[in-house]
């Protein structure tokens, strides 16, 4: 799944069919994936499915990019999603640092405040 897919995403809540047809997976490997990397689903319904949000699906796309796309095993796609080292499919390097170095001005800011 693209960036420009992920941005076309619409609903708020997805089940875990459509994550893992999203995907071209089956449920178990969303739900094996989900106990691997600690990831719990955003929200259950009153029948206890599991529904994910758009954010969950990016850290989906993360771990299928790494291991299916990368060719990682799972104790690799780990650490590498500690590590930081990954930068997520479509993000752009400039918008990062960008964003970073305003939170980081705006830290600068509120030190000379206080």
């Amino acid at each position: 799944m693209t960036e420009l897919e992920i941005k076309s995403l619409t609903k708020l809540y997805y089940a875990i069919g459509e994550v893992a047809e999203m995907f071209h997976v089956n449920t178990s490997l969303i739900r094996f994936w989900e106990k691997e990397f600690g990831f719990e689903p955003s929200k259950k319904n009153a029948k206890g499915n599991r529904l994910y949000t758009v954010k969950d699906i990016q850290n989906f796309n993360k771990i299928y990019h790494l291991v299916k796309e990368e060719g990682f095993t799972l104790e690799g796609a780990k650490k590498a999603l500690k590590s930081a080292k990954t930068v997520p499919t479509g993000t752009n390097l400039g918008d990062v640092i960008s964003k970073l170095e305003d939170i980081k001005s705006k830290l600068i800011n509120l030190k000379a405040k206080g």
